[in-house]
């Protein structure tokens, strides 16, 4: 696992010990930011289940200003700090411990909008469509954003939650990549 592209290309990231968590192949990582970027000018992204990081810290090296990352699991918080000391990048990032639900609430009380939201959960604890509601309620995505979702392909998303719709949708083996924006 590294850092494909960017200031930081090439870096080597640390995987979360165990096997409790699923990290995004290269191969996907890649197509993911070729379909919604692939570079940034500024920005603010949300990495809501984190694992290793690389989705946020990816976006950081492209060009993401800022990168909020957030995981319940304790091995998750400190290899995402491993990997973002690698990179030099803890100045730019905050890193939380915390369950999705209560790090969206908590988002809310900061009235923070983000460019790129990653919500790529465990897959039998997909809950998906009511974290993207609660995006949608709280306004917690800029107006010219993205929602990536990588779930498992049993799962069907549907074209349109709330005022967010399918824009692009790939499927790489048992992983699905599914892209929101605004209509």
């Amino acid at each position: 696992m590294r850092v494909i592209s960017g200031e930081k290309r090439g870096l080597p990231l640390k995987a979360v010990p165990g096997s409790t968590t699923r990290p995004t192949t290269d191969k996907v990582k890649e197509s993911i930011f070729n379909m919604i970027g692939p570079y940034f000018q500024g920005g603010l992204a949300l990495d809501l289940y984190a694992g290793s990081g690389g989705l946020g810290i990816e976006a950081l090296s492209r060009g993401i200003e800022r990168t909020i990352f957030v995981d319940q699991n304790r091995k998750a918080i400190e290899t995402i700090k491993l990997n973002l000391k690698q990179c030099s990048f803890e100045e730019s990032s905050e890193v939380y411990r915390n369950d999705a639900d209560r790090a969206l609430k908590a988002l809310i009380k900061r009235e923070l909008a983000f460019t790129v939201i990653f919500l790529d959960p465990p897959y039998a604890k997909q809950a998906l469509v009511n974290e993207m509601s609660i995006i949608a309620d709280f306004h917690l995505l800029e107006p010219s954003g993205v929602i990536v979702c990588e779930h498992a392909n049993t799962v069907s998303l549907p074209d349109r939650i709330q005022n967010f719709s399918k824009k692009k949708e790939e499927t790489y083996g048992d992983t699905v990549i599914s892209i929101y924006a605004f209509d």
